[in-house]
């Protein structure tokens, strides 16, 4: 946990096995982890860690996506190539800390998000290159959208504008049309990214790529790069608080988390 005011370490949570993502509900004053290491997710406030809750979900679990106003949080699973349905997504009421539905899906998922608008759970799968939508009220694949680069990775959508935004392993960035799920542009990227956040106050997309180790900046207006920033080799993984336009970019080599402020 990192004091945001201060910039500077606060605490740590201990016990989480090979924890792939945390995802932040400001709304529900709710942390959710995904604990790959043990196959479960992880529900606790922020300002009570002790009061942690784990709940069994599927094989390996990965991306997390939360709807506040259903109360369902999605965690998409890697699963295992060699068992057969173990690609799935599971669905957890979150007031009952209980799965209430576990999908399957037909490959390896990347990342998540929930659009409320169109009631929609999206869900990168990496092969084939893919992304499903998950219908909110039916827990039932409503609709797939083929993407034309290998390896969808990275997801997160300026839903204001309706554009969703993908970035994948073939070193493409990839826009598509949230209501008519169509391709709309395309731009290269210096190498395969990882996690990707949306900047809604400047309209820009930072994209992790761990080789060689930037944050690569693009402007969502004009669909093009308008910044690199270094950070380290490896360094795949990024928070963004939305609040400060700061970019914090986890640096595995050093054991130390950069610090970027973005500015008009």
């Amino acid at each position: 946990m990192i004091d945001i005011g201060a910039q500077r370490h606060h605490e740590s949570i201990a016990n989480l096995r090979g924890v792939a993502g945390a995802l932040v509900s400001e709304e529900c004053n709710l942390v959710f982890t995904s604990n790959r290491g043990e196959n479960t997710v992880g529900i606790f406030a922020p300002d009570e860690p002790a009061g942690l809750v784990r709940i069994p979900v599927g094989m390996r679990p990965n991306g997390l996506s939360f709807d506040a106003s259903r109360d369902l949080l999605f965690a998409a699973h890697v699963g295992d190539p060699g068992l057969s349905g173990s690609f799935t997504v599971a669905v957890v009421k979150v007031a009952a800390r209980a799965v209430i539905a576990e999908i399957p899906v037909p490959g390896r998922t990347r990342w998540t998000i929930v659009d409320a608008a169109s009631h929609g759970c999206y869900v990168n799968i990496a092969d084939p290159p893919q992304i499903v939508v998950i219908d909110a009220d039916t827990l039932r694949i409503s609709r797939v959208i083929p993407i034309p680069a290998v390896g969808p990775h990275g997801l997160d959508a300026d839903v204001e504008r309706r554009r969703l935004f993908c970035a994948c392993d073939g070193d493409t960035l990839v826009e598509i049309d949230l209501d008519s799920a169509e391709i709309t542009r395309t731009v290269a990227l210096t190498g395969a990214p990882d996690v990707i956040f949306f900047n809604s106050h400047l309209r820009r997309l930072y994209v992790a790529v761990g080789d060689p180790g930037v944050i690569e900046i693009f402007d969502t207006a004009q669909f093009r790069r308008v910044g690199t920033i270094a950070t380290e080799r490896d360094a795949h993984t990024i928070a963004f608080d939305s609040s400060h336009d700061v970019v914090y970019a986890f640096l595995p080599k050093t054991h130390r988390a950069a610090v970027y402020l973005d500015s008009e």
